[in-house]
């Protein structure tokens, strides 16, 4: 495979790694909304606890069976791709700890869509680190992006504040953005996808495990949503699919882009969050018994979202100096 071939297999692949992590944001806020039905004791800690540890630990016991059985290059672990895996999984898990949080207080879609902040993020961070002002469009795509924020996040002009759940969304953003460039280090370029993955998720496992054993309201709740067929459906469903396959193919083909051409593909994920979120939302409440209501195309959405996207778009024609 030449390099136009890979290049336009990577896009393919991680277009796809956007469709199951749009499927993740109803996913994640069913699971929580059930959690808190099964459990009323629960707090939210734990609520968050719950909805991503056992997402991690179906992933982790994948991955181990499926590593163990094909154990056919050389060791099973180096110690660059553990020292790889812990950072991305810790990035990563301190994200998705504020991103689940706040879908608590937000819509799925907007939540979709603040995480894309990083997109614009990651080539003004590039430029600081080249010592090289960003182009005019760069302004300007900030601009929109600053824009498309205040109408999705509800912006309080008189208060001057965000709600708590935009601005957690916000600061998952910061931190998948350290995500997105520590995995396209060219030091990391001779690290197997699978082993750095396996590592990620054993992290995030045992960081949102903790965070549920700690938060249990008590000793039998730790056990009681894994009675339920419906939790455990949905569970399996953001396992499969929003974890292991894009999780893997992100760690695989995202390595192949640069950190700003991998954030114009990443904001494809709310495209995808907000369409599955007008439609999944009433079919999970009628299979777990939660109010859940679909969500509409709204015009801060759509005008919303669509700033953010455009922008993201806009900085992608004239992007910061990077580096591979």
């Amino acid at each position: 495979m030449n390099q136009a071939q890979e290049r336009r297999r990577a896009i393919g692949m991680l277009l796809l790694a956007n469709v199951f992590w749009g499927l993740s944001f109803p996913l994640i806020k069913a699971i929580a909304l059930l959690n808190a039905r099964l459990i009323p004791a629960a707090n939210g800690a734990y609520i968050v606890g719950l909805a991503l540890a056992p997402r991690f630990f179906l992933g982790f016991l994948f991955l181990l069976g499926w590593q163990a059985w094909g154990r056919r290059d050389g060791r099973f672990l180096t110690r660059a791709e553990l020292k790889h895996g812990f950072w991305l999984g810790l990035f990563g898990g301190g994200g998705l700890l504020l991103q689940s949080d706040g879908l608590r207080f937000t819509a799925a879609s907007t939540s979709a869509f603040l995480t894309q902040f990083y997109a614009i993020m990651i080539p003004l961070w590039l430029a600081l680190r080249w010592r090289r002002s960003p182009p005019a469009l760069v302004w300007v795509s900030c601009a929109l992006v600053l824009a498309g924020i205040a109408l999705l996040g509800h912006f309080d002009w008189h208060q001057l504040r965000l709600g708590r759940g935009e601005l957690e969304t916000l600061g998952s953003s910061v931190l998948f953005m350290v995500q997105i460039l520590l995995l396209g280090r060219p030091q990391a370029a001779p690290d197997r996808p699978a082993k750095i993955t396996l590592v990620w998720f054993g992290v995030e496992f045992v960081l949102f495990g903790a965070l549920a054993l700690f938060a249990a309201p008590n000793a039998s709740a730790l056990a009681t949503p894994w009675a339920s067929p419906v939790w455990l459906l949905l569970t399996l469903l953001l396992a499969g699919f929003c974890t292991v396959g894009a999780f893997l193919l992100m760690a695989r083909w995202q390595p192949v882009l640069t950190a700003t051409e991998a954030g114009l593909m990443y904001c494809f994920e709310p495209i995808f969050g907000a369409l599955f979120a007008l439609g999944l939302p009433a079919l999970f409440s009628r299979w777990s018994g939660v109010s859940y209501p679909n969500e509409t195309a709204t015009a801060g959405l759509v005008v919303g979202g669509g700033l953010i996207t455009i922008a993201n778009l806009i900085v992608q024609r004239q992007p910061a100096p990077t580096a591979r």
